[in-house]
């Protein structure tokens, strides 16, 4: 089963050089309402919660111009319009179809792409996944021209501004989730797992209900692509949450780890019931603690002490 679930090619080791075991905790996010705000932009859910201190009708303008903005970004630059009908929950699904040929001069509107039913048209589809994590390894601001880049910058300045720093605020607790300072997160991206000197580990997994490309575009324009890799990415489109934490279980199935989850859905709370992890539900209505900003790594350290116990020697914040 581990090639079933994108476990990374080189194995994180489990103890430290004087065999102490190391914590492992491992943050897994859904994306909409908790990590980003879209739906409740467009449906104004969000901005009718302030009883008229938002702007409903920008708050919508806003989410229109995320929507236009996403759904070109997948369809020019990651094959979307050719494999919105092969939705996979992660990238690394179809790796053994993969046979590393150099794709530099592969033309991808000329290999007559079909339902990946056979291995013919699976390793197709491979090939395409397999650009799509080195893209996003790449980044959008080495990929788009300069005149989206400018109004991507200026889109996600507006959003976060309309949401009182919502964006923001939620890539700074990622950060602190990893333990790492700004300058040391980038190297996550390769790395999928994050150390710090109180020989703890962190990382952070995204597991959403929405279809796979866009889901990774979404990290990409909402600059959350140094904080969650793309191997980390899960779509639960298909397969059910359940499915996807039981696989993240598997995969980081090491002595001493933690999981925690955090999301403002039913789904995931149920299934975070069913793996008997603790789960923080995020509110976005005004005033709440559980809400960007707002959410701290106190609390979320009483949740995972109800659940695991306190572990000896801790540091709270590690």
């Amino acid at each position: 089963m581990a090639d079933a679930v994108g476990m990374p090619e080189q194995d994180t080791p489990i103890f430290s050089g004087n065999n102490v075991r190391p914590r492992l905790d491992v943050y897994v996010w859904d994306m909409d309402e908790t990590l980003v705000l879209l739906n409740s932009l467009l449906k104004s859910s969000y901005a009718e919660a302030f009883n008229g201190l938002k702007d409903v009708q920008k708050g919508v303008e806003i989410g229109r111009m995320w929507e236009n903005l996403i759904l070109q970004t997948c369809d020019d630059y990651f094959f979307y319009e050719q494999i919105e009908n092969y939705n996979k929950p992660f990238l690394d699904a179809l790796a053994q179809y993969d046979d590393g040929r150099d794709l530099s001069d592969y033309d991808f509107n000329k290999d007559e792409l079909g339902a990946p039913q056979d291995d013919a048209n699976k390793r197709k589809l491979a090939y395409r996944h397999r650009v799509i994590a080195e893209k996003y390894i790449q980044g959008l601001q080495n990929i788009l021209d300069q005149e989206t880049i400018k109004h991507w910058d200026e889109l996600y300045d507006k959003t976060d501004e309309y949401t009182d720093r919502w964006l923001s605020s939620a890539r700074t607790f990622l950060k602190e989730c990893l333990g790492e300072d700004e300058d040391a997160v980038s190297s996550v991206a390769s790395s999928d797992i994050s150390y710090n000197s109180t020989n703890v580990k962190h990382v952070n997994v995204l597991v959403t209900s929405g279809s796979l490309i866009p889901s990774l575009v979404k990290c990409l324009l909402f600059r959350l692509d140094s904080l969650i890799s793309h191997g980390n990415v899960y779509s639960s489109w298909e397969v059910g949450k359940t499915q996807c934490f039981r696989w993240i279980k598997e995969r980081f199935n090491h002595p001493n780890v933690r999981f925690c989850v955090f999301g403002d859905g039913w789904e995931e709370c149920e299934a975070a019931e069913i793996m008997r992890w603790p789960f923080v539900k995020i509110d976005p209505r005004p005033g709440k603690l559980h809400r960007f900003p707002g959410l701290t790594l106190t609390t979320v350290s009483h949740y995972f002490s109800v659940v695991y116990g306190r572990p000896n020697n801790e540091n709270e914040d590690g």
